[in-house]
């Protein structure tokens, strides 16, 4: 398989986003046939999942930040990149379903972020 990358507009020196490898990890507890993981593997997982958000919202923001406010792509990416914060914040409560559930919200976010790269990003726009 081969794997997409995207370069963001960032600033000198910023590193291509593997946008295949970032959904493919929020793909581990968002598919319909996923295994719960266990506790080790969750902590793993989420570590990932919040890596990922952290190169993607600088992605989106300086994405979107080519576009006039009133651009409903760019409000609806702004609005993800909030969202995508107020997770980032977020502490799971104590035990595995409970830091399932906060993963799996980190994953949405995930791919909605990889979601407004390519549409902020790509050739269409």
């Amino acid at each position: 398989m081969t794997e997409r990358t995207t370069h963001p507009p960032t600033g000198a020196g910023a590193l291509p986003l593997d946008l295949d490898t970032m959904r493919a990890s929020a793909r581990r507890l968002l598919a319909e046939d996923a295994e719960p993981p266990r506790q080790e593997e969750l902590e793993t997982l989420t570590l990932t999942l919040r890596g990922h958000m952290m190169l993607l919202i600088p992605a989106v923001e300086d994405a979107a930040r080519k576009f006039p406010r009133d651009d409903i792509p760019a409000t609806c990416a702004r609005a993800c990149v909030g969202e995508a914060r107020m997770r980032l914040g977020l502490e799971p409560r104590n035990g595995l379903p409970a830091g399932i559930a906060h993963a799996q919200r980190l994953s949405r976010s995930v791919n909605a972020l990889c979601d407004h790269v390519i549409n902020l990003v790509g050739e269409s726009r």
